[in-house]
């Protein structure tokens, strides 16, 4: 029997397999492979960059819970600018949308978790173009932040190169199967032997399960399209906090003197380069400006992202039950980034068969909670 070339080989260089070869390269050969040229081609690099820890499954919030102390003060020469900086975010309700507001406050209380309500006098203070027969009620979260996803990626592959790990970028994979005590992985133009296969494909990891043999865990890859806009009458909104309609209809954030936007819509679709849909950006834009009192001049860019989810909407981190070796880390949906520092270090230590780390036991996070088992028990 052959010894494989790579303890661990890693596919997908999106923000959760580039954290995930940098935890792991401390612990053996890695090899680390990307479709594309580039890492984070696809929703990484199309991320609307927030921290919300109050958002997502319980299983996120975890997990976002334990990444703060990483993204504020990240080790030693790990980026050369913070990775996160103050934003806030203001959620809003029209008056038919009171009661939920207030419901989702009193949710976000009872977690632990920090928000004040606002009046709306109080949210126009904050952002003085909402329109007040819009406006019925406002919640604030001061504990938003702004992510550097580009800071925040190169970092970790930084690391992961400086500790060892093999990148290969433009290597499609073929095939995989297994042998005895290894996968056998087959690329375009090479093949390689791996005595551990990780899954971190994103929208494409069910598509990778079925070249290796492997059943697909019935992931659901939804598109959302997000624009930016030059508006007239916005004024000095760099020191506006993100927006929110408190039912995802829309949300807003400033970005580089101009406005995010996006319609939070979530398109069903087959793994694709998404690309941005002009409807899409025309109800953004008309329900933002329903809420606000802004003339939108231009939009300048536009672009679009897969979300990509397990059925039960918590990330999947762990070994296949019945595929020998074969590790899944995907399903991060919309909350890859600001979770990538704690999910690293959850999958790199799952992926070693080694517990779950203190440090994320003590912010609620479990592998029973993200393993792949529970979706087999569902037929799945």
């Amino acid at each position: 029997m052959a010894t494989p070339a790579f303890d661990f080989l890693i596919i997908g260089a999106g923000i959760a397999g580039v954290s995930l070869a940098d935890a792991l390269a401390p612990f053996g050969r890695i090899a680390l492979i990307e479709a594309e040229r580039h890492p984070g081609y696809h929703s990484s690099g199309r991320s609307a960059a927030l921290f919300a820890s109050n958002y997502g499954s319980d299983a996120f919030r975890a997990l976002a819970r334990a990444s703060r102390a990483f993204l504020s003060a990240p080790p030693a020469g790990f980026a050369a600018q913070p990775l996160v900086s103050a934003r806030g975010a203001l959620n809003i309700a029209r008056a038919d949308q009171r009661t939920r507001l207030e419901q989702a406050a009193d949710e976000i209380r009872a977690r632990g978790g920090l928000i004040e309500s606002l009046s709306p006098t109080a949210a126009r203070a904050k952002v003085p173009l909402l329109r007040g027969r819009y406006l019925a009620a406002a919640s604030y979260e001061a504990g938003v932040l702004d992510i550097d996803v580009h800071g925040l990626l190169q970092g970790f592959l930084r690391r992961a190169r400086t500790r060892g790990a093999q990148l290969l970028f433009g290597a499609r994979l073929d095939a995989a199967q297994r042998s005895p005590g290894c996968w056998e992985v087959r690329l375009q133009d090479q093949s390689l032997r791996a005595r551990v296969l990780l899954n971190a494909a994103g929208a494409w990891s069910d598509q990778v399960a079925a070249r290796c043999g492997v059943r697909p865990l019935g992931l659901q890859p939804l598109r959302r399209t997000a624009a930016l806009i030059e508006a007239r009458g916005g004024g000095a909104i760099s020191t506006w906090p993100a927006v929110f309609d408190i039912d995802e209809q829309f949300y807003l954030k400033p970005d580089a003197g101009r406005l995010l936007i996006s319609a939070a819509e979530e398109e069903l679709t087959p793994p694709c380069d998404a690309h941005a849909e002009d409807l899409n950006v025309a109800i953004a834009v008309d329900r933002i400006q329903r809420a606000l009192d802004l003339e939108v001049q231009r939009v300048t860019h536009r672009w679009a992202g897969l979300r990509t989810f397990a059925p039960d909407r918590n990330p999947v981190v762990g070994f296949d039950p019945a595929a020998e070796d074969f590790f899944w880390c995907c399903g991060q949906g919309g909350y890859g980034i600001q979770t990538c520092a704690a999910l690293s270090q959850l999958a790199g230590a799952l992926a070693r068969r080694c517990p779950v780390p203190d440090a994320l036991t003590a912010e609620g996070v479990t592998a029973a909670a993200v393993a792949p088992g529970r979706l087999r028990a569902g037929g799945i």
